[in-house]
């Protein structure tokens, strides 16, 4: 176990992985029953080409997105099975980690920094409201930062010190968890401490 990780002034949080639980094979799956086969080629957790880095950065529309996804297809699926695939990642918001949230927002400077899109947050936000009752997630961070708002991702040092430099942190003194390891090093690069969740092990709930 790393330096006490509550020592820490500022913590910022990724969400898939980390604080919503996901399974990006559930997304190869669907589209591989739709047809394409080598949908893993064209994106992973690892690894993803331009077009859904440029969905994250929020420099296409949704509708350009699916109108591109539906291209590479030999029989055009619809949008309603394309959105469905393309959600079929997002799997359940544990109670217990929202809990925490709102604790550690108590004693100290908590963030949400994700690399997503449109069409998940607003699955996310649909879910969470009929589910839990809940309508976002500002109550349980100071700031909240999507990619697609913002119009830079992760792994890239902009983002990194967009959110340093917007609420006064120091990267000494701010600690950043996510579960993938490319994040991570992005996040090293401009000096946040970090802590590489490995969710095959571990959930936010062991460490804090």
């Amino acid at each position: 176990m790393p330096k006490n990780l509550l020592s820490y002034k500022n913590i910022i949080f990724d969400f898939g992985g980390v604080i919503i639980n996901i399974d990006y094979n559930l997304t190869t799956a669907a589209f591989r029953k739709m047809g394409l086969d080598n949908f893993d080629k064209f994106f992973s957790k690892a690894q993803q080409k331009q077009l859904f880095d440029q969905y994250e950065k929020g420099l296409i529309s949704t509708e350009q997105f699916r109108t591109e996804i539906q291209s590479v297809f030999h029989v055009k699926p619809s949008d309603h099975d394309i959105i469905s695939a393309w959600n079929a990642m997002l799997l359940d918001l544990p109670q217990e980690r929202l809990d925490l949230l709102k604790r550690l927002k108590e004693t100290h400077r908590t963030f949400l920094l994700s690399n997503t899109n449109e069409i998940h947050i607003e699955t996310i936000y649909d879910m969470l409201a009929k589910k839990m009752g809940i309508a976002t997630l500002d109550e349980y961070f100071e700031k909240i930062y999507f990619s697609y708002e913002m119009k830079m991702r992760k792994p890239d040092e902009e983002i990194f010190k967009h959110v340093l430099s917007e609420n006064g942190l120091i990267a000494s003194e701010t600690l950043f968890i996510d579960d993938s390891p490319q994040h991570i090093e992005g996040a090293k690069k401009v000096g946040i401490q970090t802590y590489y969740l490995d969710v095959a092990k571990e959930s936010i709930l062991d460490i804090f």
